[in-house]
C-alpha cells in the first residue's frame, strides 16, 4: 500500500488552521480571511487592529448655538422683528447721518439729518453741547428752517454764555465751540418755558428699527453602491456622540451626518447676504445673515485685543462701550486659545499678592484652588463674564486655520421684541435659530434614503443614497450688545 503525501501545501490551505470556526453566522476576528489584506508570500496572517484610532479626538465643532440660543419653527420664508430705539435724544459725530455743527457767530446749532427722520428737538428744550473739554448748556429759543428739511438750524441761548458787547446779542457759545462743523455732541436733558405758555413739548413717536432674515436650504448626502453594500466589513469605533461599538460600512454615513450637523452651525455663524442683489449680475442665491455678518454691520467690534500685555485696561474699554449699549449684566465669552490664555494671565495678575502672586479660584476663592490657573468666570464692575473655549476658532480645518476672529462676547438671557407675525411683544434669546416647519413637513433636519438597496427600490440606481436637508436662518437680536473680538494685524 502506497503512502501518498503532498510535497507542499497551497498557501490558502496551509493558513486555514489559523482560523476558528464559529457556530453562529456572524463575523469575528478569527473566522474570516481578507484576501486584499494578506500577502501570498507570508507564512502567517498580519496582525490587524480592528479598533479605529482616534487621532484627532472629538472632531465635531458644533455645540456653540446649543449653549447660547434656541431653535424655533416658523411657517413663512422670512422672519421679521423690530428692535426698540433709544429713549433719549442725542446727536453727534459718531453717527454720520447726524452731523452737528455751529456757526461762527456762536448763536446757532445746525443738525444734518436724513429727510426721512422726524425732528426730535423742539422749541423750549434745554440741551448740553460738548466738544472735547468744553461743555455748555443752552436753551432752544427758535428753529430757523422747516423741520422737514435736511438742515435743522436751532437758534440758541447759552446759559452763562459770552456776551457780544455792543452788538446787543448775548448768551453765545464760547470760542472753542464756534464754527465747529461735524464735531459737536449734543443731547436733550429737559425743557424750560415761561409763565402762561400756550404750547410746550415736542411730540415724538417711539422709534424702532426693523430687521429681517431669510432661511437658506442646506443639503448633503452619502452614497454607496449596491456591490459595496454586499461586501460586509466591521470596525470598532468611538463616535463623537458619546457612543461606541462595531459599525458596518455605514460608518461613512455616520461621519457624513456629523459633518452636515457641523455645517448647520457653521453656516449660521459664517453666512452672508447677497447685498448686491439689485446689481446687473446678482447671485443665483440670496444668502442669509450669519452671526459674524450681523456683528460686523450692527454689533460692537473690538480690534486687536491683547489682554495678556495690556491687562485689564483693554477689557475696561469693552466695559465702557457696553455701558453705552444695553448693559446686559451676564455675558458669555467664546474665545480662541490665545485669547483665552491672555484673559487667564490678565486675571492672574489681579490679586492681592502683587506681581507674580498666586490667584485663587474665581468662585470659592479657596486656597485649595490656588493651582487652578484657568478661569471660567469673573466679575468686573457690574458685569459677570463666563469664559469658555470655542473649538470652532481653534480647529485647523475651520477658523483656526485663519486666526482672524479671536472670540465673541454674547449677552445671556432674552430680549423682548415685537414679532410681526404674531402681532405682539415676545421674549426670545438674543441669538436663536428659526427653521421651516409646519404640520405637513418639518425641515429642521430631514433625512431620507433612496436607491435600490435595503428594500427601498425608489429608483433604478444600483446604490443607496442617504439624503440630508435643513432650511434655517439665524436671528441676531440686539446685536449692539454683542462684542466681536477681531484681529487686524
Amino acid at each position: 500500500m502506497a503512502n501518498g503525501s503532498f510535497a507542499t501545501l497551497p498557501t490558502t490551505l496551509a493558513n486555514i488552521n489559523h482560523l476558528t470556526p464559529r457556530p453562529v453566522k456572524g463575523l469575528f476576528g478569527d473566522n474570516y480571511l481578507s484576501l486584499a489584506d494578506m500577502s501570498w508570500t507570508q507564512q502567517f496572517l498580519p496582525e490587524v487592529y480592528e479598533k479605529e484610532v482616534e487621532r484627532f479626538g472629538n472632531r465635531t465643532i458644533s455645540g456653540f448655538l446649543r449653549m447660547v440660543g434656541a431653535e424655533m419653527p416658523m411657517a413663512s420664508d422670512q422672519v421679521v422683528w423690530s428692535e426698540q430705539g433709544r429713549l433719549h435724544i442725542a446727536y453727534g459725530p459718531n453717527n454720520a447721518t447726524h452731523l452737528v455743527g455751529s456757526n461762527a457767530a456762536g448763536s446757532q446749532i445746525t443738525i444734518v439729518q436724513s429727510t426721512t427722520e422726524p425732528s426730535l428737538i423742539g422749541v423750549g428744550m434745554t440741551i448740553v453741547i460738548n466738544l472735547g473739554p468744553t461743555t455748555v448748556k443752552a436753551f432752544v429759543k427758535s428753529i430757523a428752517t422747516p423741520l422737514s428739511g435736511t438742515l435743522q438750524t436751532l437758534n440758541i441761548e447759552v446759559y452763562n454764555g459770552i456776551n457780544a458787547g455792543n452788538t446787543g446779542v448775548g448768551n453765545l457759545l464760547p470760542t472753542a465751540l464756534r464754527g465747529a462743523v461735524g464735531t459737536l455732541n449734543i443731547f436733550v436733558y429737559g425743557s424750560e418755558y415761561g409763565k402762561g405758555s400756550l404750547d410746550g413739548g415736542n411730540s415724538i413717536d417711539a422709534s424702532f428699527t426693523t430687521f429681517s432674515n431669510k432661511p437658506i436650504i442646506l443639503r448633503d448626502k452619502y452614497e454607496v453602491n449596491g456591490s459595496d453594500v454586499a461586501q460586509i466589513g466591521w470596525v470598532e469605533v468611538t463616535t463623537e456622540m458619546g457612543t461606541g461599538g462595531y459599525m458596518w460600512y455605514l460608518k461613512s454615513e455616520h461621519e457624513a451626518r456629523l459633518r452636515f450637523e457641523d455645517y448647520l452651525e457653521m453656516s449660521m455663524v459664517e453666512a452672508e447676504k447677497d447685498n448686491a442683489a439689485g446689481s446687473a449680475t446678482p447671485m443665483t442665491v440670496a444668502g442669509t445673515e450669519g452671526l459674524f455678518a450681523a456683528l460686523e454691520s450692527r454689533g460692537l467690534v473690538f480690534n486687536d485685543a491683547d489682554f495678556a500685555t495690556n491687562g485689564i485696561s483693554d477689557f475696561d474699554i469693552i466695559l465702557q462701550e457696553l455701558d453705552k449699549q444695553g448693559a446686559i449684566e451676564e455675558n458669555m465669552m467664546f474665545l480662541d486659545r490665545a485669547t483665552s490664555l491672555g484673559i487667564d494671565n490678565m486675571l492672574a495678575a489681579q490679586n492681592s499678592y502683587g506681581t507674580n502672586g498666586t490667584s485663587y479660584g474665581v468662585f470659592n476663592n479657596e486656597e485649595d484652588m490656588a493651582l487652578n490657573l484657568g478661569f471660567s468666570g469673573f466679575r468686573r464692575g457690574s458685569y459677570d463674564f463666563y469664559k469658555t473655549d470655542w473649538k470652532y476658532l481653534n480647529d485647523s480645518t475651520t477658523r483656526g486655520s485663519i486666526g482672524d476672529i479671536e472670540g465673541v462676547i454674547v449677552p445671556a438671557g432674552t430680549s423682548t421684541v415685537y414679532d410681526q407675525s404674531l402681532g405682539q411683544n415676545i421674549s426670545r434669546p438674543f441669538l436663536h435659530i428659526r427653521y421651516r416647519a409646519s404640520e405637513a413637513d418639518d425641515r429642521r433636519m430631514k433625512s431620507w434614503i433612496t436607491g435600490s438597496v435595503g428594500g427601498n427600490y425608489t429608483s433604478s440606481a444600483d446604490s443607496m443614497t442617504v439624503n440630508m436637508l435643513s432650511e434655517r436662518t439665524m436671528c441676531t437680536q440686539a446685536a449692539n450688545n454683542f462684542v466681536l473680538l477681531k484681529k487686524t494685524v
